[in-house]
């Protein structure tokens, strides 16, 4: 098509004469579409596409908007904010979009372009009549969702406070309401998080939380207000699943709990999850998950069934979407299962289930796991060694696997080596730093082990599981006490629920006499994880403390949980005697 030719095509589209198409402008008798418009304004659209096609964005501009003012014309007034866009100038493109709001005034496109241009230039104290308008004639759910939607308009502005500030007089008439109160002090929540005010955002979620504790908003809220450390939102969270809660609600509230290493609570969660939705797979395998870190194989099993049993029929494990990655977990999980409970060819069936080649390491690692457990850790190693590396971590965690694997059989020198080798492969990893100075200790190295943790902490200062183990070491040494506790004490403060770190604190009481404390902590850490270490350390405190009963209790307790604990039979062959 001739130049002219396609600007006159495309000023007849700007002006809202015809559709343009290349076939229609091709076309030997065009169809005649009359308009309003005058010669001269016909005239002016076409010299405004001229100029936009000569680059002269200005006067493209300055013509657009003068023939949208003559003609009312939506589309033109729309084409006028586009080019005020194109030509990056802010003022152009508010001033077309104000004057299409004027013309318009129940345009929602003209108020979003309203809306949008302020927020992207910052003038944020202008923005609360946009958000009104924006809201304006919506009710129900379609006005919750609307005000649902109002914090993500705000991702890149220089100064979220102000945000936060007019988002909250936008949204004066639905703050005190019932049905839309716990909407709109979420969202005025979200701004002040974003604007780094927990304390007001916390405010705000129980604001909400206060019109309607079955609303979902207020809780979401909180639950981001447990992940930014403002432990006091949890009350809003346990308010809602009081009620009819949403699975997804309770299943994130479960995923906190256990980033908190709160695992017995949120095993309780999930258990309830699956009495109120016992359909509902991702509680079931969330609840084998921790059932099996809890050592609890039998439970452990049948929950895994069950999450695979409520899968689609035509599900696979090695389908990428979110539920075929459950799969996954469940096949390799139950694995684990067999595999301990000395059943291999169950474990290895397990795993032939595993198609997806993204998953290969992983099922080799199960499977040199394995090979080992029937005395072939020479073919396990080879067979994590010659294992394809087929993303970017897969080198280290072969690496890591068959470290793990020579802990696990006592081949502690050559756990060493390899460790060193890793340090050096990998200086930044605090895992493998860490990892290291604990084999040392099991060498005997006592002085190596404190030098390489007091390195890590040094170069890692919120590593915490550095600060636990030194002060565990010394406490167990029953060496150095007060900086035993101080080392406890900081690891607690990144940590403050775990039960480990809280097990070492005990430990530190128990040394300095403090029997009473130290069995307030040991129960504290108990009940949040039933492990058997944490058993022996309130075992041979209740022990001490005359409590022998209820000392062999617990003992048999962590027998059953993990038969061949180290601490656990150290302590016992030491008291053996006096039992």
């Amino acid at each position: 098509m001739h130049r002219t030719q396609r600007l006159i095509a495309i000023a007849a589209v700007v002006a809202g004469l015809a559709p343009f198409s290349p076939a229609h402008a091709a076309a030997p008798e065009p169809a005649v579409v009359n308009s309003d418009l005058n010669a001269a304004l016909m005239y002016q659209i076409l010299l405004a596409e001229i100029s936009a096609s000569n680059g002269d964005d200005a006067n493209a501009f300055s013509l657009t908007l003068d023939a949208a003012r003559k003609t009312n014309s939506a589309k033109l007034f729309e084409r006028a904010v586009e080019l005020g866009l194109r030509a990056r100038n802010a003022d152009f493109a508010i001033e077309a979009a104000r004057a299409w709001q004027r013309g318009f005034p129940t345009s929602k496109d003209a108020n979003r372009y309203v809306l949008q241009i302020l927020i992207g230039t910052n003038k944020l104290s202008e923005i609360a009549e946009p958000l009104k308008r924006e809201l304006q004639g919506l009710s129900g759910k379609d006005r919750v969702a609307s005000i649902n939607l109002i914090p993500r308009y705000f991702p890149r502005v220089t100064d979220k406070t102000l945000a936060a500030a007019m988002v909250e007089q936008a949204l004066a008439a639905d703050l005190p309401t019932s049905n839309y109160g716990p909407a709109a002090w979420t969202a005025v929540g979200s701004m002040r998080l974003a604007a780094n005010n927990p304390s007001g955002a916390l405010d705000a979620a129980q604001r909400g939380s206060a019109l309607d504790g079955g609303a979902e908003e207020p809780a979401v809220l909180a639950l981001n207000l447990m992940e930014a450390k403002t432990p006091s939102a949890e009350t809003i969270v346990r308010k809602y699943l009081s009620g009819n809660a949403l699975p997804d609600i309770r299943m994130a509230y479960a995923r906190t709990l256990i980033g908190s290493q709160r695992y017995a609570e949120a095993l309780a969660q999930m258990k309830t999850l699956n009495q109120q939705k016992p359909d509902f797979p991702d509680a079931w395998l969330v609840r084998g998950s921790l059932e099996l870190q809890d050592r609890g194989n039998t439970a452990a099993e049948k929950s895994l069934k069950k999450y695979l049993s409520l899968l689609p029929a035509e599900q696979n494990p090695d389908d990428e979407s979110e539920t075929g990655r459950g799969a996954v977990q469940a096949y390799l999980l139950l694995a684990q299962i067999a595999e301990q409970d000395g059943k291999p060819d169950e474990a290895n069936a397990y795993l032939q289930r595993i198609k997806s080649p993204q998953d290969a390491l992983r099922v080799t690692t199960r499977r040199a796991m394995l090979l080992a457990r029937q005395g072939k850790l020479d073919e396990a190693r080879a067979a994590i060694r010659s294992a394809p590396e087929l993303q970017a971590d897969d080198a280290r965690t072969k690496l890591a696997t068959e470290i793990q694997l020579l802990r696990e059989y006592k081949k502690m020198d050559e756990a060493y080596a390899l460790l060193g080798q890793a340090v050096k492969t990998y200086p930044a990893d605090t895992t493998f730093a860490y990892d290291q100075a604990m084999v040392a200790e099991k060498l005997g190295r006592i002085d190596e082990m404190e030098r390489l943790l007091r390195q890590l902490i040094s170069k890692a200062p919120d590593y915490h599981h550095a600060y636990n183990a030194l002060g565990y070491s010394l406490a167990d040494r029953n060496v150095r006490l007060p900086e035993a506790r101080q080392l406890i004490q900081k690891a607690l403060e990144f940590a403050p629920a775990d039960p480990f770190i809280v097990d070492s604190l005990a430990w530190v009481e128990y040394r300095s006499g403090n029997l009473p404390e130290a069995q307030r902590l040991l129960e504290q850490a108990y009940a949040s994880r039933q492990d058997a270490e944490i058993a022996a350390h309130l075992g041979e405190v209740l022990w001490v403390s005359g409590q022998r009963e209820a000392a062999a209790k617990v003992w048999r307790q962590g027998l059953e949980q993990q038969k061949d604990n180290e601490t656990l039979l150290e302590t016992l062959k030491r008291i053996q005697p006096a039992l």
